[in-house]
């Protein structure tokens, strides 16, 4: 079989290849076995704010433009929804917090998304005596549903093959690259955390960031935005709601904690004042960065091999642009953004 391209993983990072190399007829196949499941696990929520400074998010305006039309044609195509448009509210906690939003109002982007109001609560379930802050165009991608929707499609297609990657059978020649019976101009690594496996990428820097999750159900809510306080509480459907995150920079498993339960729980208690029943408690590896931006390049001796890889927890927002980055550098020879080029390391 011959391909251009080879891909590995399909989370976030994946998918967002796949679809720019479809959107180029560039014919592609992905190996996939399941091993990493941030993406699935994650909240997918995009928002142009960083909640805790009230700062713009890292090139936010171009990720937007690029990422919300990719999820919307994905949803025509695979006949499902996605993407669910919410406001976010951020609690204040002071009279102080409060003068700063108003500050960052005023602020180029950010003047396109905040709101200079601040909101009086008036759901009685909620503890926010100092009101909230109202972020605009804003929303959550149901990652667990787009993946495992554009896994079935790909499969079906015959472009998906859920096995494990092994690298010791690759052969380099000239400018392709031979995997078992498959030729390719090139092979893209999206594996996430999986990235410490690979002989080929494993001494980037990646600084892999464990995050859990919980689901609740809680009818008395009534929550029509998502609600950002020492935790998020996102809002699901049927009186559920998505409650998190933890940051762990220790383990490296996969599997929930009692102490990350406690923890979210105990915050979640600050935020609201009624009882819920905790549904599920998931939790996966974020692959992040020390600098929080992506890594993204070839490999120095085989430039055949490339990564696309810590998106960390904005992968929602950064996939589609860094696909599109990592393309036009491979096939139009433009180069990377030093932000992101794994040559930074160097």
């Amino acid at each position: 079989m011959q391909v251009d391209y080879i891909i590995v993983g399909l989370g976030l990072a994946g998918l967002a290849f796949a679809e720019e190399l479809t959107k180029h007829n560039k014919s592609f196949i992905i190996f996939e076995d399941q091993s990493q499941h941030s993406s699935f696990v994650a909240a997918g929520t995009y928002n142009p704010v960083v909640l805790k400074r009230f700062n713009a998010v890292w090139d936010v305006q171009q990720q937007l433009a690029y990422a919300l039309p990719l999820y919307k044609d994905l949803e025509q195509r695979l006949g499902q929804k996605f993407d669910y448009q919410l406001d976010i509210h951020r609690i204040f906690n002071s009279i102080e917090e409060q003068n700063n939003w108003f500050i960052a109002c005023d602020k180029p982007v950010l003047c396109d998304y905040m709101h200079p109001v601040v909101m009086k609560n008036e759901n009685t379930t909620i503890k926010a005596p100092f009101g909230f802050g109202r972020l605009t165009k804003t929303g959550w991608i149901n990652t667990k549903a787009l993946l495992q929707a554009y896994r079935e499609y790909l499969f079906k297609k015959h472009q998906l093959l859920k096995e494990r990657f092994d690298y010791t059978q690759l052969t380099f020649i000239d400018t392709s690259v031979n995997y078992q019976h498959i030729t390719a101009k090139h092979i893209v690594f999206c594996e996430g955390f999986g990235m410490r496996q690979n002989p080929y990428f494993k001494e980037l820097p990646m600084e892999e960031a464990k995050g859990e999750l919980l689901t609740i159900h809680a009818p008395r809510l009534q929550l029509k935005s998502v609600l950002k306080g020492p935790v998020f509480v996102q809002p699901i459907g049927n009186d559920l709601y998505k409650v998190g995150a933890t940051f762990n920079w220790e383990d490296k498993t996969s599997n929930p904690t009692a102490e990350a339960k406690e923890e979210l729980l105990l915050k979640l208690q600050t935020m609201i004042t009624i009882p819920f029943e905790v549904i599920a408690h998931e939790a996966g590896i974020r692959p992040t960065v020390k600098d929080r931006r992506p890594l993204v390049g070839i490999h120095k001796e085989h430039t055949q091999l490339a990564i696309l890889n810590g998106l960390g927890t904005r992968g929602v927002l950064l996939g589609p642009s860094m696909a599109k980055a990592l393309y036009e550098y491979l096939e139009l020879a433009i180069a990377l953004p030093k932000e992101i080029s794994i040559e930074r390391f160097s």
